[in-house]
C-alpha cells in the first residue's frame, strides 16, 4: 500500500483501489491507478493511500476476494477513509455489498467522472447529457439508498415495507426524470443538426481539436483564436463545445472546434451519452489531433484517442497531427516515431507560440476549400463586394477608376453565384 500525506483541510479522504488483471503488466496498472488519482484529484477529493490488487478472475460479491477485501477495509480504517473508489467498474450488487462491509461510501471509476463532469458542465446540452447519464447510472443502484428502512414482508399480498415501497417511488422518479431528459436531448440534437445545415449552406470548413483529456486542445485553441476559454490543468477541465473562427494565412477561413477530451476506458454509457458533443468530431470537415509529447504514455494516449474516434465514425477524416509541449522534456525518438505513423505532423508548444506559424501554414495547405481565381470588374455602388473580396479571398491586384474597381482576386468558389454578374477579362492598363 502507497501511504500519502493527508491535507488536513481536505473534506473527504480517499482510498483508492487498483486492480490488476491477467495478462495486465505491473506497469500499466500502476499507471492506470496515477490516472484515477488525477481523476480524483479533479474531483475534488483528497487522497490519503494507493492499493494495489491482483487478481486470478473477479469475484461476485466484491469484485476482489475476500482476503483482499478485508486488507482493504483494515487499511481504511487505519488511514481514516472516507470513501473507498475502486479503478474499476464495480457491478450495482458489489457496490451495495462493499458499502454495506466497509461502512463508508464506496464509488468506482465510472462514477467518479460522472461526478466530473457534473461540476463542470456549463452549457444546457452539457447539464442534460450529465443528467442523463447519472440518472442512468443511478437507477439499479437505488437500492443502496434505502437500505437502513425496514423491509419487512407479511400477511395478505406479501405486502413490501416502508423502504420497498420508497425505493419502487423512487425508481418511478428517476424512470420518468431519464424519459423526460431524452426528451429535452433528442430537441437539442435537432437543433444542433439544423445549426450543421444551415452551416452547409455557408460552407466554411469546420476543423474539430480532438485529443486525449489535458493535452492542450483548449490551449491551442486560445493560442489560434485567442477565445476566452477555460485552461486549468486538469484532466475534464472543460466539457463544452467551444468554436471559433479564424483566417489562415492564406486568408481562408476555417472554424475550429473544441471538443471532449478522450481518457483510457471511458465507459461506453458516457461515449453514448456525449454522443451529441462528440458528434462534433465526427460531422467536421477535418480533424486537428493534440498529444502530449512529454507525457510518459503519449503512444498509449494516441490509440486510445483514435479508437474512440473510430467508434464515432470520423477514424477516416483527414487529420493534422500536432504533437504539443514540446518545450517540455521528452523523448527526442517520439518525433521520428510520430512523424512515421502520421505524415502531416507539427511540433508546437502552446505555452510559448513555437510551431504555431507552421501549424497554420500546414492547415491552409490541407484543409483547402474549393477556390476560383478570376478578374471582378465591381461598381462604386457595390463595394459591398469588394469587402466580401478582402474578407474572403486573396486579391492579386486591383486598379480604380471613374468606373469602379478592378480586381484579380482567388475566392472561394461557394461566392461565385454572387460574384459572377463582375466577372470581367482583365484589368485596364494603367499604362497606356
Amino acid at each position: 500500500m502507497e501511504d500519502i500525506k493527508a491535507d488536513p483541510l481536505m473534506v473527504e479522504r480517499g482510498l483508492l483501489v487498483g486492480v490488476r488483471e491477467p495478462g495486465m503488466s505491473s506497469e500499466d496498472a500502476g499507471d492506470h491507478l496515477d490516472e484515477l488519482a488525477s481523476l480524483v484529484n479533479t474531483m475534488g477529493v483528497g487522497i490519503i493511500g494507493k492499493v494495489m490488487v491482483n487478481i486470478s478472475k473477479p469475484h461476485p460479491r466484491y469484485y476482489i476476494g475476500p482476503g483482499k477485501a478485508r486488507e482493504i477495509l483494515d487499511a481504511a480504517g487505519e488511514q481514516e477513509a472516507d470513501v473507498l473508489i475502486f479503478d474499476h467498474d464495480l457491478s450495482p450488487s458489489q457496490q451495495r455489498n462493499w458499502e454495506k462491509y466497509s461502512g463508508i461510501c464506496v464509488i468506482d471509476r465510472q462514477e467518479v467522472i460522472l461526478d466530473i463532469f457534473a461540476q463542470r458542465a456549463q452549457t444546457r446540452e452539457a447539464v442534460i447529457q450529465v443528467a442523463l447519464a447519472r440518472s442512468e447510472y443511478s437507477l439499479p443502484r437505488l437500492r443502496r439508498a434505502w437500505t437502513h428502512l425496514e423491509r419487512q414482508r407479511g400477511g395478505h399480498g406479501q405486502r413490501g415495507g416502508m423502504g420497498e415501497m420508497q425505493l419502487e417511488i423512487d425508481q418511478r422518479i428517476v424512470r420518468n426524470r431519464i424519459a423526460r431528459l431524452k426528451k429535452e436531448l433528442k430537441a437539442v440534437r435537432q437543433r444542433r443538426q439544423t445549426q450543421r445545415k444551415s452551416r452547409g449552406n455557408r460552407p466554411i470548413p469546420v476543423a474539430a481539436i480532438v485529443g486525449y483529456t489535458n493535452v492542450g486542445k483548449s490551449s491551442l485553441l486560445r493560442r489560434l483564436t485567442g477565445a476566452d476559454v477555460l485552461i486549468e490543468n486538469k484532466l475534464f477541465a472543460t466539457l463544452d463545445t467551444t468554436t471559433r473562427r479564424i483566417n489562415l494565412p492564406n486568408n481562408q477561413p476555417l472554424l475550429l472546434t473544441d471538443t471532449v477530451g478522450f481518457v483510457r476506458r471511458l465507459p461506453h454509457d458516457l461515449v453514448e451519452a456525449f454522443k451529441a458533443t462528440l458528434e462534433e468530431a465526427a460531422q467536421s470537415d477535418y480533424l486537428i489531433q493534440v498529444v502530449d509529447i512529454s507525457h510518459p504514455k503519449v503512444i498509449e494516449q494516441y490509440k486510445v484517442t483514435n479508437e474512440i474516434l473510430g467508434e464515432l465514425g470520423a477514424g477516416n477524416s483527414r487529420m493534422i497531427l500536432l504533437l504539443n509541449k514540446i518545450d517540455k522534456p521528452h523523448d527526442p525518438g517520439l518525433q521520428a516515431w510520430f512523424r512515421n505513423e502520421h505524415p502531416l505532423c507539427q511540433t508546437v508548444s502552446t505555452l510559448t507560440g513555437k510551431g504555431i506559424d507552421a501549424c497554420l501554414e500546414m492547415m491552409g495547405r490541407e484543409f483547402i476549400l474549393p477556390m476560383t481565381r478570376k478578374t471582378l470588374h465591381i461598381p462604386h455602388n457595390r463595394f459591398d463586394m469588394v469587402d466580401l473580396l478582402y474578407r474572403e479571398g486573396i486579391v492579386h491586384a486591383e486598379h480604380h477608376d471613374q468606373n469602379g474597381g478592378w480586381f484579380e482576386v482567388t475566392y472561394p468558389v461557394r461566392f461565385h453565384g454572387s460574384l459572377e454578374q463582375f466577372i470581367t477579362e482583365g484589368i485596364p492598363d494603367t499604362h497606356g
